[in-house]
Order: C-alpha cells, then structure tokens, then sequence
C-alpha cells in the first residue's frame, strides 16, 4: 500500500501521543476498528471523502459513530483529522499506525497457504519454526487454495518458500517438456 507522507506523519504522531499516555495498546485496537469499519463499509468512505457534506456535520457524523466505541484520545485525534480537512486520508492513516505499531512491536504477518485448513499441531508447530527463524512475534494468516492439491506456500515480507505439490508437478511438468534429443548426433 503506497502511502503519503502526510498519512505516516499522522500515524506516527498518533503513536508518539499515545507512548506519552500509556495508551498504545488502546489506540491500535482504536485504529484497528476505524480499519475495519473503512474496509468493511463503502458508504462511509464515500462520506469521508465528499467536499458535499461539511466539515462540521462530518465531525458530528464522526462523534456519534465512533464516541461509544474508541478512546477519547483516538476520537480527538480522528476530529482534529477532520476539522484540519484531511479525514478523507483516514483510512490510510489507520493502515498506515497498525503497520508502524506491527514494526514497533516486532510483530510479522505471515501467510500460509494450503490446500486443506491447518489442524492446531501443525498450526503450532509452524507458528513456532517462523518465531524461530525470525525473531519475531507471527501473525499468521491462513489461505486455502485447493488448486495446490498438498504441502504450502509460505509468505513473510519478501520471502516465500514454495513447497506445494502443485509447483512441483509444474517443474516436472517443465523438465520433462525439454527437448533432450540432440539433432545430428
């Protein structure tokens, strides 16, 4: 996801103010929810990002959706987003904290990929190989692709390991495709 420099400035101040308080932890599953609400409802976006509806009534909008649900801090925050005219980039700068609270955390998404759903042994066992590897906290998100027919595509940032069945058939598949008869020989 490219983001400006205005929406990591935005998160990082967020996160800067909520060390401050003791209330990380707070703000992330605040923005969390702010995340899924902008993933999960279009009409809401669209509201953010209309010149139609004023400032003052999205403030109001903002107010009574989100007072009951998030901190006050994480609501001032978001209403001094919006009286500056900057809410449409709400959705971006919530991305955009949870990433930096992830990377602050040392915490990794990780996806696995797999044919059938993981048991919880293998769950397990594969979580605690990855912390191993890596250092760090897995967030493991689990894919089902029945298109592999076995084994598992693991993703973690820029790295994948490919042990699926279905990638090996395809180099069997390319190895015997060569033409290893030799013409004139």
């Amino acid at each position: 996801m490219k983001q400006s420099r205005a929406t990591i400035r935005y998160a990082k101040s967020l996160i800067s103010i909520s060390k401050e308080q003791n209330s990380l932890e707070i703000s992330f599953n605040d923005m969390l929810l702010v995340s899924s609400i902008c993933s999960s409802n279009k009409d809401f976006v669209n509201l953010l990002k209309t010149p139609i509806v004023k400032t003052d009534l999205k403030i109001k909008i903002l107010n009574e959706l989100l007072a009951k649900s998030i901190s006050d801090l994480t609501l001032s925050f978001i209403i001094l987003i919006a009286k500056k005219k900057r809410e449409i980039l709400l959705p971006e700068i919530a991305e955009c904290f949870i990433a930096l609270y992830k990377n602050n955390k040392n915490i990794k998404e990780v996806s696995v990929v797999t044919a059938k759903p993981l048991d919880d042994d293998l769950r397990k066992e594969v979580m605690s190989y990855i912390e191993k590897q890596s250092n760090s906290k897995i967030e493991l998100k689990e894919i089902i692709d029945e298109s592999l027919i076995g084994g598992a595509i693991i993703r973690m940032d820029d790295k994948q390991l490919d042990a699926s069945i279905s990638s090996k058939l395809k180099s069997l598949k390319n190895q015997f495709s060569e033409n290893l008869y030799i013409q004139n020989y």
